[in-house]
């Protein structure tokens, strides 16, 4: 794995725990996890919102010019 032994990854390890503390670790492991679950629901979803005009011209009907209403 990318070069890297047991010692390696043991002493990366004791690095996080003394930066991060033991109980903020499980804070940000669900932090990237929500994320990338976020990210990925994101990506394969269909859009949602459907945000096309519709053609209102089309449905109503609009008086000629040369044409006076009789009212």
């Amino acid at each position: 794995m990318f070069g890297l032994g047991t010692t390696e990854l043991i002493i990366i390890l004791v690095i996080v725990v003394i930066l991060f503390g033991s109980t903020r670790l499980p804070q940000i492991g669900k932090g990237i996890g929500e994320a990338i679950k976020n990210f990925k629901k994101s990506t394969s979803a269909a859009d949602e919102i459907n945000v096309t005009p519709t053609n209102k011209a089309e449905k109503t009907e609009i008086p000629e010019a040369g044409k006076e209403s009789k009212s």
